[in-house]
């Protein structure tokens, strides 16, 4: 389905969503941080997606993609229907709500958008905000992965490491990056990948929405990074670089994401690590 199909476009500002909160076909999913935002104000209509349930949740690489059998679980409880159009947001510049919808479009699920800047830019645009919790009227969503290449695993990354055309998106810390920091077995990045923290996406003074676009594609493009290239992303959970994924897919970018992130990465004995 092209986007032009879509209600609203991928990346949505607080006003063009506030004039279609009564479209029936809508979906506001409020997957913040902290659970006690939504309660303190949330979009009116929006329902709360608690964000572990966005993750396997067991062994060794608890962030990875949870079954098709708790997907299907997950979006059942949700409503979500084959033309339901999901809005996601959250509370702290987009990573549970870009991780959210990459994993709709694992499904092959392509009627979604992100509220730019989330409860904050909603708020800041003097929308009005509720505190009535809402149960959505559950369905029977079957859910199956019908898009895979939008993931990546460590395997494909690490047989593609140096290929041109290929590159790494690290979306963590400088010093998670440069191995000074962090809890896992072993530290640093994968090989060749660059750097550019999550944070540095979004726009500090317009409450944490993309930055400009012709900025964030000249930045990227002197890391190495461009259109043309396909590029997997991840930080440590496959959180922040959900958001990094949304990101590069708004700019134009051929992102994939890596849900086992630096999780599994750095705490294996056969993976190859860089520090610098």
């Amino acid at each position: 389905m092209s986007s032009e199909d879509n209600l609203l476009p991928l990346i949505v500002e607080p006003e063009r969503l506030a004039e279609h909160l009564d479209a029936p076909e809508l979906l506001i999913v409020d997957v913040p941080l902290k659970a006690e935002s939504h309660q303190q104000g949330h979009v009116p209509g929006a329902v709360y997606l608690d964000h572990r349930r966005l993750l396997r949740g067991e062994g060794d690489v608890p962030n990875e993609v949870p079954s098709e059998e708790a997907l299907s679980r997950l979006f059942s409880d949700l409503g979500l229907t084959r033309d339901t159009h999901v809005v996601a947001y959250d509370d702290e510049g987009g990573g549970w709500a870009g991780r959210l919808l990459w994993t709709l479009e694992l499904l092959g699920h392509t009627r979604y958008s992100y509220l730019n800047g989330g409860i904050h830019a909603w708020q800041a645009a003097g929308q009005p905000v509720s505190t009535e919790p809402r149960t959505p009227a559950p369905s029977d969503y079957e859910a199956e992965i019908r898009h895979p290449d939008v993931a990546i695993d460590r395997h494909e990354i690490a047989e593609r490491l140096g290929e041109p055309g290929f590159a790494v998106w690290d979306a963590r810390s400088r010093e998670e990056y440069l191995g000074t920091k962090g809890d896992n077995k072993r530290l640093g990045h994968i090989p060749g990948a660059v750097n550019l923290d999550w944070t540095d996406a979004m726009d500090k003074e317009r409450q944490l929405r993309i930055r400009d676009y012709a900025e964030l594609i000249t930045e990227l493009e002197a890391l190495g990074l461009t259109p043309d290239m396909e590029i997997a992303t991840h930080c440590q959970s496959h959180h922040r670089s959900g958001f990094t994924w949304l990101v590069g897919k708004a700019l134009g970018f051929n992102m994939r994401g890596y849900a086992g992130s630096w999780k599994e990465w750095g705490n294996r004995d056969d993976t190859p690590i860089e520090k610098s």
